[in-house]
């Protein structure tokens, strides 16, 4: 996070005005968990990516690899080739945070037939 004045050195999400609030959205929203939960595994190119979410659209790929790129969670390196090819890796904070992420997932897939069993009906 960038210092500024009001957010010097820790962020503070439940403010409306801290941009740690939107790197959480990204992080956290629909598609954002499961690329993160991808690149946990490593290095993917943009198919790959694509495949093995399913039902994410090249639209909302693009727009959560771009957000994801612009919060300093991922590297984008495109290599100049016919046909275009383009690989995505996680920084040292994508890492990180795709560990936090890794845990839920891990902890929910594990516990759901529990989860679902207490389910109010």
């Amino acid at each position: 996070m960038q210092k500024t004045e009001e957010f010097p050195q820790k962020g503070w999400v439940l403010s409306a005005k801290c941009p740690s609030r939107a790197i959480l959205t990204h992080l956290t929203n629909r598609w954002g968990v499961l690329v993160m939960r991808v690149l946990f595994t490593g290095t993917k190119r943009f198919s790959e990516l694509r495949r093995e979410i399913e039902g994410i659209s090249e639209r909302m790929l693009a727009q959560t690899l771009q957000n994801l790129e612009q919060d300093g969670m991922l590297i984008r390196k495109s290599f100049n080739t016919v046909p275009p090819h383009v690989e995505y890796t996680l920084t040292e904070h994508g890492r990180q945070a795709s560990e936090k992420i890794a845990d839920l997932v891990d902890w929910l897939e594990g516990n759901l037939g529990e989860i679902l069993a207490n389910k109010p009906k």
